[in-house]
């Protein structure tokens, strides 16, 4: 898939098959994760992957998007380790071309995925029921699965709606 085709066809992807992902197919959603850039090439990220059913049920219970937690055969739990962290802006901006490359790398294998955000509320709950350490921090759980349709349709403001200035 070209890159450009990738980055304007993904979408978030929010009703999936029973069909488990391959834990190969998770690790390399994992890997694209860690080839986003990070200041002083620090990579503070740490990731969990929630393949357990019975913990992913629990899971659920702490987002009000809990069908789609449900749903997904898996989850990867994205953490900042604040040990590794060195710039709190840098490191957050980090984090978050980290998801992306992460949602992207989804799509280029065929699944499906969803950055949920919601369940931060619940961080704190997130990290006990993993058993982490309190410097972990919660950044996003990403659901991920075989879609059982494909959402392609989505509009973005024009760049002429956007661009501030040209100088």
């Amino acid at each position: 898939m070209d890159l450009l085709e990738g980055i304007y066809s993904r979408r978030s992807q929010r009703h999936f098959t029973e069909e488990p992902v391959g834990r190969e197919l998770l690790l390399e959603i994992i890997k694209a994760g860690t080839w986003a850039p990070s200041g002083l090439n620090n990579q503070p990220w740490r990731f969990v992957i929630v393949a357990d059913r019975p913990l992913r049920n629990r899971m659920a219970k702490l987002t009000k998007y809990s069908r789609i937690v449900y749903e997904a055969p898996a989850c990867l739990a994205v953490f900042l380790d604040r040990e590794a962290v060195y710039h709190e802006v840098k490191d957050h901006q980090a984090m978050g071309a980290c998801l992306q490359n992460m949602l992207l790398a989804a799509h280029a294998l065929g699944l499906g995925a969803v950055w949920l955000g919601e369940i931060l509320k619940n961080a704190v709950e997130i990290r006990g029921l993993l058993d982490l350490p309190e410097t972990l921090d919660l950044m996003a759980v990403i659901a991920v699965g075989h879609p059982s349709e494909w959402r392609r349709s989505s509009q973005r403001k024009d760049v002429s709606e956007v661009l501030l200035k040209e100088i």
